[in-house]
This record gives C-alpha cells, sequence and structure tokens, in this order.
C-alpha cells in the first residue's frame, strides 16, 4: 500500500490541494531515493520539481539545522551578520553584474518582488514573457506565466503580453515588435525553460534578446528557481550565454530543499534607485535557520564544485546514451543540458500513462504538457541512474503490452 487509508480520507476532509495528489505517502528521504509507507523504494528522478539538486537528508545540511545558538527570529530592519554574508555569497557567484540580494521566502514571492522592482525602475507597467511558461502560484507571477491562467482568474495584471515558442528569429521579431515603443518595463523567463518541458534557447536568440531589451530600456529578469546552483551543469544556466541579466530569481535549491528560501538580485544601478522605496518586507524571508542552511549549501557547492560539475557531465552523457535506447513506440525529442532533462512524447496523455507507469514501479518523474522532465541529484551515482532509466524503460513498455 502506497499510502494508509486512514491517512487518504484524513488528506481529503482537512487538507487543500491545488492539484491532484500522486498516490505516494512519504515516510523517509535518503540521497536519490524516496521511500512510501510501506518502505518501498522509489528513484527519484524528480527532485521537488528543482529542489533537491544534493539528493536528500545531506548530513553536513542536517546538521546545520540542529543548532541552537542562532536567534529563533530576527525583525527585517535590524542588522543581522548572516544576512550580509549570503548575499556576499550570491553577489559573488552570480554572473554578470549582480551583487545585491533582496530576501524573500520562495520563488513565487521572489517573482513577484522581481515585478515590484522592474516597474518601479522603469516607470512602465507592462510585461513581457513566453507563453505557456510557469513562474509561480502568486498573482503577479500567473499573470507573467501561461495566458490560459486568466481564463481562471480574469483579473490577473494587465499588459502582459505573451511570446511563442520556438525560440527562434520569428520570436525575436515579435519581442521587438512588443518593445520598440519603449513600454515594457521586464522580459522574464528561465535561461533553460524548464518548466516547458526543457526548451534550450540558442545563444544567438538570447544574446540578442538581451540586446533588444537594452536598446527599449526593458529589463531583463532570468528566473533560476529551477535551474540555478548547478543543475545544467553551471553554477546558473545563465552563464551558457554572452548576456548580463539585470535582475535573476533563486530558489528552491538555495537551501538543498531543507529550508524555505529564495532571493532576488539585481545590479547596483536598479539596487540603487529601488532601495528603501519598492517596500519588499517579507517576515519569513531569510530566516535565521533558513539563512544558516542556505549559507551552508553554498559552502558545500562551491567546495566540491568541480566533482559535482565533472558528476553532471558524466551522467548527463549517460542519460543522453540511454535514454535514446529506449522504444517510446513513436518518435521524441530528448532535450538535455546537464541534468536538466526533457523528453518530449509528443502526447500529454501519454506523457501522463507514462508517469502513472514510473510510479507503480517505483520512479518518480514530473511531466510538463507531452514531455517528461527529470531533475536527478547532481552527485547521482551511475548505478542509480541506470536503475531509473531501467525503470522507465519498463514503464514504457508495460504501457505497449
Amino acid at each position: 500500500m502506497n499510502v494508509h487509508e486512514d491517512v487518504r480520507k484524513r488528506d481529503k476532509k482537512f487538507f487543500g490541494r491545488g492539484k491532484p495528489v500522486m498516490e505516494l505517502e512519504v515516510t523517509k528521504v535518503k540521497g536519490s531515493f524516496i521511500y512510501d509507507a510501506e518502505g518501498k523504494e522509489y528513484v527519484d528522478f524528480l527532485g521537488g520539481a528543482g529542489v533537491g539538486n544534493l539528493g536528500w537528508d545531506k548530513e553536513e545540511i542536517e546538521n546545520v539545522l540542529r543548532k541552537n545558538d542562532r536567534p529563533s527570529y530576527v525583525y527585517p530592519n535590524f542588522y543581522y551578520k548572516p544576512w550580509t554574508e549570503l548575499a556576499e555569497i550570491l553577489a559573488n557567484i552570480t554572473p554578470g553584474e549582480l551583487s545585491k540580494s533582496f530576501r524573500v521566502t520562495g520563488g513565487s514571492e521572489a517573482v513577484d518582488a522581481s515585478l515590484l522592482i522592474a516597474m518601479m525602475y522603469t516607470g512602465r507597467k507592462k510585461f513581457l514573457s513566453l507563453e505557456g511558461s510557469y513562474h509561480g502560484n502568486t498573482i503577479g507571477a500567473l499573470s507573467v506565466a501561461s495566458s490560459s491562467n486568466r481564463k481562471k482568474f480574469p483579473n490577473l495584471l494587465s499588459e502582459c503580453e505573451k511570446i511563442e515558442t520556438p525560440l527562434n528569429e520569428e520570436a525575436l521579431n515579435k519581442v521587438e515588435d512588443q518593445l520598440k515603443n519603449n513600454e515594457v518595463a521586464a522580459f522574464i523567463m528561465e535561461p533553460i525553460v524548464s518548466n516547458l518541458g526543457v526548451i534550450i534557447p540558442k545563444e544567438k536568440f538570447m544574446s540578442k534578446l538581451a540586446e533588444i531589451c537594452k536598446t527599449h530600456g526593458t529589463l531583463l529578469i532570468m528566473d533560476e528557481a529551477v535551474t540555478g546552483f548547478g543543475r545544467t551543469g553551471k553554477l546558473f544556466a545563465t552563464e551558457y550565454y554572452d548576456i548580463k541579466p539585470d535582475i535573476m530569481i533563486m530558489a528552491k535549491a538555495l537551501s538543498a530543499g531543507h529550508e524555505g528560501i529564495g532571493a532576488v538580485i539585481t545590479t547596483p544601478e536598479v539596487a540603487e534607485k529601488v532601495e528603501g522605496k519598492v517596500g519588499l518586507y517579507s517576515s519569513y524571508g531569510w530566516h535565521p535557520t533558513s539563512t544558516d542552511v542556505a549559507i551552508k549549501t553554498m559552502h558545500y557547492i562551491l567546495k566540491n564544485k568541480d566533482k559535482i560539475f565533472k558528476n553532471i557531465s558524466d551522467k548527463s552523457e549517460i542519460f543522453e546514451e540511454e535514454l535514446s535506447k529506449i522504444d517510446f513506440g513513436k518518435e521524441i525529442e530528448l532535450r538535455i543540458k546537464g541534468l536538466t532533462i526533457g523528453i518530449d512524447v509528443k502526447d500529454e496523455e501519454f506523457a501522463s500513462k507514462i508517469q502513472e507507469s514510473c510510479l507503480k514501479h517505483g520512479l518518480l518523474i514530473n511531466i510538463q504538457g507531452s514531455s517528461l522532465v527529470l531533475f536527478p541529484p547532481m552527485n547521482i551515482d551511475s548505478l542509480t541512474v541506470t536503475k531509473g532509466i531501467d525503470l522507465l524503460n519498463k514503464s514504457v513498455q508495460n504501457l505497449h503490452t
């Protein structure tokens, strides 16, 4: 039994959910594995949708949670040394000229904060983003995501325009057309679009996009909530391109899944104009515990950076080679950048059936539209990679019988 019946009934009665629940009651996590109510082991290629970059229950980070020599809370308008320490680390590791961080609790709040900053800095109210994208669940984040959100929530932010994929010359022409009147505050996107099934823009597209934004005074916001902190084989996916974002969003793997935390980092120019005015008050942003955990996570990643990145490169090759051998019964498109992996099976119903079959066979994956999306830990070993791919193959073949 994946879920105890008592838990299922009480969950349905008392716990609110935004999406259908998966048939899995988690009782333990360790490394690249998750365990259910009966102790069954699952290979975790879901990774908390980008949270678990270092796998689960990392002892070095868990030990930080047991500290008892920190304040239980610090009022946001006080000084607190660990805030400064974490902000300095982020300034030193992020690309371009990003240097000043604003505290938030997670990705959705970070997106809204970035939109507020862009509006205040530019004096504009329009935004541009990718059609069908996902940036969170707050009103602002939903406004710059898929246009379909307006069917459910008609009073989202106005004047949020979208650019359709693929990200090619035609898309750039549409960006230019949207920005030509100098009325758009910011263009927001993931540098590798994990939430659209792992779309990997060409370098030429990204450099031209940055150029167009700069010409028209539109800020460029890179949402690295999923792709940040090594997921794609670089600390930040933005580093694959010759661009300098004005704002970057960080969350999820900032604490390796041990505490809720997020950040918005901006250039000195942007920060100077909005600081003290934009009012980004967050009662629980960078709570003392989550700050300590994030600092430890950053130190761990930086200390082991070469080893982690070599493992990402090695395992990425294995995934690309072995996933190509799976017979999906139809032509697929495989998209891989580091350990950000998308398998487009060209059929949303089929993708959902594969996910369900994987769950039954002991493999956890995500889906985005018609794409299977895999986020295995950056430190995953070869044996677990092979086991997970074998389970995926078994799950797909089971649907053919």
